[in-house]
């Protein structure tokens, strides 16, 4: 049995390159930028009105009280208008080109409106209210760089430079596989000996949030069933990521499995809790990594973020940022184990404060609906009330 931080090396050791991909822009959300994205033009583009108003020449001063005549108006979308001379203005919308020989724009709000003209009520400065062309970004200036996450707003940056497609990161094809004779369909009604199914559902749905859609297998207690799956599914994916069958019953016949097939065991159960069992190899001809969980609920949920995510962020290109968080209690760690401990997160006084959640083990899927996160704890370790702590978030903290 391996420490969990040897555990973590071995695991990460193991990181590919799946290449790029190129994808439509309303596809590439949440993917990993695989090029550079620069401008294709100057932004703005030209000099741009920031408010409705009108546009004028300030030449030698504005005073207030000034009047000006109505020559045009000036409309997001039209082509450039000419101011005519000092003593006229146009009404120019925001996001409309400011008129060539303007070079001023004074909002409505200090105006008053007469018939064909407008008097300036306010002070004026020259120059105001005006998004100079170039003053944002200019032409084959760096956007955005390769491997970043792309967000709501890289998208608005990509559709800017009209980026229709766009070079990704590759993501691994991954098969999400559950195992037991216990385990039935969600839509069926259990016996009293059976359960539904829900690690596979579980994987899935994180998976899914790394826009990776994984296909969802299952394997009954049968050892020439799984040799002959599994078999298959070598030839077929990147990872084979599975819950259960690797315990010490009688009934766990992957180890067996993986070893007669020919698959690398690359380390097998880590000095943690929950998530011991941990099976994790390779299979070199078919460079396929395999991911096998414990079959408990919350081990399987442990593992796939203290584990997956980090190979899956270093596959990528992507560090896999650290958090620390402050204790809300005492908490000590009286094994020999890195324990990981579901706590709930909440704001106080600037501070991310975590509290452990009520669990009745491993197998408690409601207690870990309830979970913000895991802290880590160091074998032996004790920490006081404010202490800080590692934290590894599961979901979003509001």
């Amino acid at each position: 049995m391996i420490s969990f931080e040897n555990a973590l090396q071995k695991v990460l050791e193991e990181s590919q390159n799946y290449g790029n991909e190129s994808v439509k822009l309303q596809s590439a959300l949440g993917r990993i930028l695989s090029e550079t994205i620069v401008a294709d033009r100057d932004f703005p583009p030209f000099d741009r009105s920031t408010k409705d108003g009108i546009a004028i020449e300030y030449g030698e001063g504005v005073d207030t009280n000034k009047r000006f005549n109505i020559a045009g108006i000036a409309q997001a979308g039209n082509p450039q208008l000419t101011l005519e001379d000092g003593s006229t203005c146009i009404e120019v919308m925001t996001g409309a080109i400011v008129p060539k020989d303007a070079n001023t724009v004074v909002m409505y709000e200090h105006l008053q409106k007469e018939k064909d003209g407008f008097i300036i009520t306010k002070p004026v400065l020259k120059g105001q209210n005006i998004n100079y062309k170039g003053s944002d970004r200019l032409k084959n200036d760096i956007l955005l760089d390769s491997e970043t996450l792309v967000a709501p707003s890289e998208i608005g940056v990509l559709a800017s430079v009209g980026k229709s497609k766009v070079l990704v990161k590759k993501l691994p094809k991954i098969a999400v596989i559950s195992t037991g004779n216990e385990l039935v369909e969600v839509d069926q009604n259990p016996l009293l000996h059976q359960i539904r199914k829900s690690n596979s559902h579980t994987l899935g749905a994180l998976l899914k949030n790394e826009q990776i859609d994984a296909d969802l297998y299952h394997l009954p207690d049968e050892p020439v069933s799984i040799k002959n799956k599994i078999e298959s599914l070598l030839q077929e994916y990147d990872i084979l990521m599975l819950s259960g069958g690797v315990s010490k019953g009688k009934f766990d016949f992957l180890p067996e499995v993986f070893d007669e097939l020919g698959v690398q065991k690359i380390f097998h159960k880590v000095l943690q809790r929950p998530g011991k069992p941990f099976w994790f190899g390779k299979h070199e001809s078919h460079k396929t990594i395999i991911f096998s969980f414990p079959g408990n609920p919350v081990s399987t949920f442990a593992n796939y973020h203290v584990y997956f995510l980090p190979w899956l962020n270093k596959t990528l290109g992507v560090t896999t940022p650290d958090f620390t968080v402050f204790l809300s209690e005492p908490i000590s760690n009286t094994t020999d184990l890195t324990l990981f401990i579901g706590v709930d997160i909440s704001w106080m006084d600037g501070k991310l404060l975590a509290k452990r959640v009520a669990t009745t083990g491993s197998g408690d899927l409601v207690a870990l609906s309830k979970a913000s996160g895991f802290i880590k704890l160091k074998p032996k370790e004790s920490l006081s009330e404010g202490g800080s702590v590692s934290f590894i978030p599961v979901r979003r903290i509001v």
